[in-house]
């Protein structure tokens, strides 16, 4: 349609890389906001730590939900209506003063509005733009956008927190979300019928059916489990585990920002292998190179190289499974139920994430140590790279007279 020619295949990346790398990025800023408000509020750490973990469940938790209704009507309405609970959200976290309030706030309305604006949803849109051989390259692209967000927005907030303190830093990030809702005119559109291998239009039911009764599916969801384990455990507690080996607070800081710095190369390298070879395999070789990244880093000494090359070679691979996965839930299913699908995985991911953040407390307030987490996290990672072996990445072939398994 002429009304539509202008949303070209770089024109919807570059509006939904922008999206993700202001959404993703204002979501890496909430650790900056730890100390102030505790401080200001004179609350324990747990308060506005406990209201961060149950964010990542509610994100993760309403992904399908979200993922379902955009495949159903359009990205566009979708990510607007999550533009603007996000600004509610953080709006209100500026204006809380008790638990319940930060609570309400960060763990739910902005969890809700972080979930309606995340990879799934965004990256179906991208992901139905191009063909299957460009499709890994475009992924890996707009992936790289959230990963841009922790280099860009973070020290954006934090010259507010510092110059004039946490409640308009939170407010300027509120604003942001609402001056970015023009953006998803790009990403507007009810999804066209699918075509190819994957032509037959299903409802929901028969694609969560078809989905559930695929083996590889099941495997890949609960692989990324992992990933979510090891990247939280790893970005929230890697700091405190610096300190506790005798690294400085500047040091650990280099350390994450050269997680998110290296982050955006690896999403572009791992989106571009993606395009080339088996996807499969190269979630296997992520998982494996992870691992060996971290056994190589906590059997060595800790030191300020070993923290920042770990850091580098971590960033690598940090969201290098976005691209991977992605675009593998498209290739087997075709792309009609792409963000409902990937945002079951999601789910699974984020689940992964609140018990790496949550047990690595846990662990290390029973132990003193993080060597029960590291070697869970390595071991953890040997066992997603098995299970990405037997998945068969081949699309699934549907005929009129049966769309999905019964």
């Amino acid at each position: 349609m002429a009304t539509r020619s202008w949303r070209t295949p770089v024109v919807i990346l570059t509006c939904a890389t922008l999206i993700l790398l202001l959404s993703f990025g204002a979501r890496q800023t909430y650790g900056l906001y730890l100390a102030p408000i505790s401080k200001t509020q004179g609350w324990e750490i747990g308060v506005f730590s406990f209201a961060m973990a149950l964010q990542t469940l509610i994100w993760g938790l309403s992904q399908p939900f979200w993922g379902n209704i955009a495949d159903r009507f359009g990205a566009g309405r979708v990510v607007s209506a999550g533009l603007l609970l996000y600004a509610a959200g953080l709006w209100m976290m500026s204006e809380s003063v008790t638990p319940l309030g930060i609570t309400l706030s960060t763990g739910l309305v902005t969890g809700l509005g972080m979930s309606a604006t995340s990879f799934p949803i965004i990256l179906a849109v991208v992901g139905r733009s191009v063909s299957e051989e460009r499709r890994s390259m475009f992924l890996g692209i707009a992936s790289a956008g959230g990963s841009s967000g922790m280099v860009i927005v973070v020290p954006f907030a934090q010259y507010f927190i510092s110059d004039a303190g946490y409640t308009l830093a939170l407010v300027v990030l509120a604003v942001l979300m609402i001056t970015i809702v023009p953006l998803t005119a790009a990403i507007a559109g009810k999804p066209q019928t699918p075509d190819g291998p994957n032509a037959i239009k299903q409802n929901t039911g028969e694609a969560i059916r078809e989905a559930l009764g695929h083996k590889g599916y099941v495997l890949l969801v609960t692989a990324f489990f992992v990933c979510g384990f090891q990247t939280m455990f790893i970005g929230g507690h890697l700091p405190n585990y610096l300190d506790k080996s005798g690294i400085d607070a500047e040091t650990a800081a280099w350390a994450l920002a050269s997680i998110g710095l290296f982050n955006i190369f690896g999403c572009f390298v791992w989106g571009a292998l993606g395009g080339k070879f088996s996807k499969k395999l190269m979630l296997a070789i992520l998982y494996i190179i992870r691992s060996l990244t971290m056994i190589v880093f906590v059997m060595l000494p800790v030191t300020d190289t070993s923290a920042l090359v770990f850091a580098a070679f971590t960033g690598l691979m940090f969201l290098g499974t976005v691209p991977l996965t992605s675009g593998l839930v498209a290739q087997i299913f075709g792309t009609q139920y792409m963000a409902m699908l990937y945002g079951f995985a999601f789910t699974s991911h984020q689940v992964g994430s609140f018990l790496g953040i949550w047990i690595g407390g846990v662990v290390f307030d029973l132990t003193g140590s993080y060597d029960v987490m590291w070697w869970s996290a390595i071991i953890l990672g040997f066992v997603a790279a098995i299970m990405h072996w037997p998945i068969d990445e081949k699309p699934v072939v549907r005929t009129a007279a049966s769309p999905a398994p019964s």
